[in-house]
């Protein structure tokens, strides 16, 4: 059924926006009519029908796309209303009156109509892969399947306000080095590309034999004064260049990916990330009674790294072989052994999801340690670095300034 998006004015003559669901353009005027809304602008948003309304899922703008915060606080809220005896169809219509986000609220009015019309809550979630991951949607068929609805909802909210309350914590203790960072880059290019000259330019008219230091520094900044805006271009371009390289070719994501892991620093915790999330991702689902074989695959289709991408869809075929998990992922080294005797011991005793969150858990928290260790070492070493440049700038204009009044004497 098509929804149309509208303003209108109220009996009070005050004007308000909303959306409305009916089988055409009239008929939308005419069930606003009847709530006593008068409207003054009305259009379609988006059509019933697979390909379209996944499309539209997907589209929009950048703002406008529903994020794991809003897919959090909408699960949630489902599963509260279900868990209190509402049936499925007006626990929707509810979460339509008090969603404010204008993507998702459409999205609502839309799986609202096909749930009414007889499809399963699954199948409507699948018409828009933008919003709702391989991962929900299986969630969601393992609870209709079972009859948990509510309890997979209370476990997908649990799960993504833990990933919510992890990248929070991770940007929150990236924002100050990053803030200074810039800040500092930005002071230090304006010093040297414009207030340097005005100082050096002295110098020059002195015709005075110049310390090395101080002419590579008039160098570099006269270099910058004339082609800043090439140095911008190249920047520019580096970083547009590694974005397509990553994103758009498999062999410049495989490096990335590699290097992400590798690193000095930030590889141990880029690794401890990965297994976090897998080691909860997999939980979750087998707690919600998704096969393992199923799981893994799930698992494997929303890893942001390719490498244990491919270490998982390895394990799966070697699961489905006989193999046991742990001795497949243990073969290329991409788990830490912990991870991996843990597993083994949820094999064993048959406790394979409490053992997989106890591993979540744990790597999570060593996550948040590492952050905050290497956080508080990287702001001293930036105020030290920014500290030696602006001193080898001081020191390289004050050495003529003092071979000049040397030679006053």
């Amino acid at each position: 059924m098509p929804v149309y998006e509208y303003t209108a004015l109220d009996e009070k003559g005050r004007r308000q926006k909303g959306i409305v669901d009916a089988a055409g353009m009239a008929a939308a005027r005419q069930k606003l009519r009847e709530m006593s809304v008068f409207p003054t602008d009305m259009k379609e948003t988006f059509s019933e029908g697979k390909a379209q309304t996944g499309a539209e899922a997907t589209g929009g703008s950048l703002f406008k796309k529903a994020g794991l915060a809003e897919i959090a606080v909408m699960t949630r809220q489902l599963a509260t209303l279900l868990k209190a005896g509402l049936p499925l169809v007006p626990s929707l219509t509810v979460l339509v009156a008090q969603t404010r986000h204008p993507q998702l609220k459409k999205t609502l009015v839309q799986i609202r109509e096909e749930v009414n019309e007889g499809n399963s809550l699954t199948g409507s979630l699948s018409h828009f892969p933008g919003i709702f991951s391989p991962f929900y949607i299986n969630m969601v068929r393992a609870g209709e399947a079972s009859g948990t609805l509510d309890l997979i909802l209370e476990r997908l909210a649990d799960f993504f306000e833990n990933q919510q309350a992890l990248r929070m914590k991770i940007r929150a203790a990236l924002a100050y080095p990053l803030l200074m960072f810039l800040v500092g880059s930005v002071v230090l290019f304006f010093l040297v590309a414009f207030v340097v000259p005005n100082i050096t330019r002295i110098f020059g008219e002195m015709h005075q034999n110049l310390p090395g230091i101080t002419i590579f520094l008039i160098a570099v900044s006269g270099f910058l004064k004339t082609f800043w805006w090439v140095c911008l271009l190249l920047l520019f371009g580096l970083i547009f260049g590694l974005r397509y390289a990553v994103t758009k070719t498999d062999r410049g994501r495989y490096i990335f990916d590699g290097m992400k892991l590798k690193a000095p620093l930030f590889g141990p915790v880029s690794q401890k990330v990965a297994v976090a999330r897998f080691s909860r991702t997999l939980g979750t689902l087998l707690q919600s009674g998704v096969p393992l074989l199923g799981a893994l695959e799930i698992v494997r289709n929303i890893m942001n790294n390719r490498l244990i991408a491919d270490e998982l869809q390895s394990a799966g075929k070697a699961v489905e072989e006989g193999q046991g998990l742990a001795a497949t992922l243990a073969e290329n080294g991409l788990f830490p052994p912990m991870a991996i005797e843990l597993i083994s011991v949820g094999e064993q005793s048959g406790t394979i999801e409490t053992m997989l969150f106890r591993i979540a858990d744990a790597f999570e928290k060593e996550v948040e340690a590492s952050i905050l260790i290497m956080m508080s070492l990287l702001e001293p070493v930036m105020v030290l670095t920014m500290g030696l440049v602006v001193g080898f700038i001081v020191v390289s204009i004050l050495l003529p300034i003092f071979e000049m009044n040397q030679l006053v004497r």
